[in-house]
């Protein structure tokens, strides 16, 4: 949950132009006895008439009268605004809750309460507050929705103060706003077994031994419920104190989900558009991993990667893990198509290291950035691609069936140099295929044993 600033309205703070201000407030009502008053004035000066005259400047008085008084309202009011939760996944909804407190020691009258949302999140909220007691409060809520990740602004709210005759409405605005984060649709995926995951040492990790051999021990001190069996007698005679060898130190496995973000590559726009379900797939396998227990890190076609990531990429256990996954997936929900056309910078950054799984997220592909996809799986432990097929994706939007035969060879292409490439049709789960990739990986690895053996 997030908690909006408080603060207190514009009216505390004093206006300059305040005649201009007032008479800008008046509403149609208010113009019009204005209007009438003005011009029953001129009629009185102009026939003679002392009564008529009279009548004249009540109607021009009152809303003058009214706009007055309303502008001379000191109401101090605080608002607090609180998100639940601050960050949603697309499709679903999030409840805005507001506080209103008077602290000052006269009440309020009635008051109109409206708070400024993007359209996107569906019709800006009103309400009508009923006289607030000196040191007393009100809350009301509203629902947010968005099919559409991003980062949305909430606020700042707004008081609208009006007389009891209507004459004059004015408006005062609060200085704080919250920010309402949409990310990604996440899919649960079922725990597989692709290259790249050690065996046998929980789940994500792998095993690397401190000790290169005998003569390359690095011991360390004796430790209260230390296993004597590790006692390294050489170094105990050396330095005349108990030394034991180092444990075996966990060592986290990598994955690296590769997001192709060109924008020539994908074609569509919309919640339910080839590019938004490449995001989806990449936010659901980062958060899959991650619980998983492995190091992973996100990158794209510029070879940019998360503010923050390491090396190694994000990597931790409980709320660090929550943590990495919300910044993670703070950069998905505003991600957007790039301006580049090739895939050759991540595959520099590829190059340089980080052996492990790789999960690649790729759209349309020509002859040149497949074969540069196809030289990515040699620093890797493991890849994994799936790749929009764009006559299914793109059917809707030109009506017109493409010719699959380059899809299908830039497939045998990936295949050929190691990758398990899959194809992606419109509107097909990613939970799905993330099994056919496991089996279609297993019996993979279980032919190239028959054929060493």
């Amino acid at each position: 949950m997030s908690t909006g600033g408080t603060g207190q309205t514009e009216a505390d703070r004093g206006e300059t132009s305040g005649v201009r201000t007032a008479l800008a407030g008046l509403t149609t009502r208010g113009r019009s006895f204005l209007a009438a008053g003005i011009a029953a004035a001129i009629c009185a000066y102009v026939l003679g008439q002392s009564d008529l005259l009279r009548v004249g400047l009540l109607l021009a008085s009152l809303p003058l009268i009214c706009a007055t008084v309303v502008y001379r309202t000191r109401y101090r009011v605080a608002g607090t605004r609180r998100l639940a939760p601050a960050r949603v996944p697309a499709g679903s909804e999030a409840r805005v809750h507001l506080r209103m407190d008077n602290v000052s020691r006269l009440p309020t009258g009635l008051l109109m309460l409206q708070d400024r949302v993007p359209y996107v999140l569906g019709p800006r909220p009103r309400f009508v507050l009923d006289r607030v007691e000196p040191g007393g409060r009100r809350e009301v809520s509203y629902r947010v929705r968005s099919d559409l990740r991003g980062r949305y602004p909430l606020g700042p709210l707004q008081l609208r103060l009006t007389d009891p005759f209507g004459m004059c409405e004015l408006t005062r605005s609060f200085s704080t706003f919250d920010t309402l984060t949409v990310i990604p649709h996440v899919e649960p995926l079922a725990p597989v077994r692709f290259s790249g995951e050690a065996k046998g040492y929980g789940d994500g990790r792998q095993r690397s031994l401190a000790l290169a051999g005998e003569d390359d021990v690095i011991p360390r001190g004796y430790r209260y419920g230390d296993d004597l069996r590790r006692v390294h007698w050489r170094s105990t005679a050396r330095y005349g104190e108990l030394m034991v060898r180092r444990e075996e130190q966990p060592r986290r496995s990598r994955c690296t989900v590769l997001l192709d973000t060109r924008g020539g590559a994908y074609e569509g726009a919309g919640p339910d558009s080839a590019f938004e379900w490449a995001v989806s797939g990449a936010a659901s396998t980062l958060v899959h991993m991650l619980e998983r227990g492995f190091s992973v890190r996100l990158l794209t076609d510029s070879g940019s990667m998360v503010p923050g990531e390491g090396a190694d990429g994000f990597a931790g256990t409980g709320q660090e893990t929550a943590e990495a996954a919300g910044l993670m997936m703070d950069t998905l929900a505003v991600i957007d198509h790039s301006d580049g056309t090739g895939l050759s910078r991540a595959y520099d950054v590829l190059r340089g290291g980080n052996e492990g799984l790789l999960v690649a997220f790729l759209g349309d592909l020509d002859e040149e950035q497949a074969a540069t996809v196809a030289k990515m799986s040699r620093r890797s432990g493991g890849a994994v691609a799936f790749v929009l097929d764009p006559d299914t994706w793109v059917r809707e939007f030109t009506d017109v069936p493409r010719p699959g035969d380059r899809h299908t060879d830039r497939l045998r292409m990936l295949r050929e140099a190691g990758w398990t490439a899959l194809s992606v049709p419109r509107g097909a789960p990613l939970n799905a295929l993330w099994q056919q990739a496991d089996r279609e990986r297993s019996g993979l690895a279980a032919m190239t044993g028959e054929a060493t053996g």
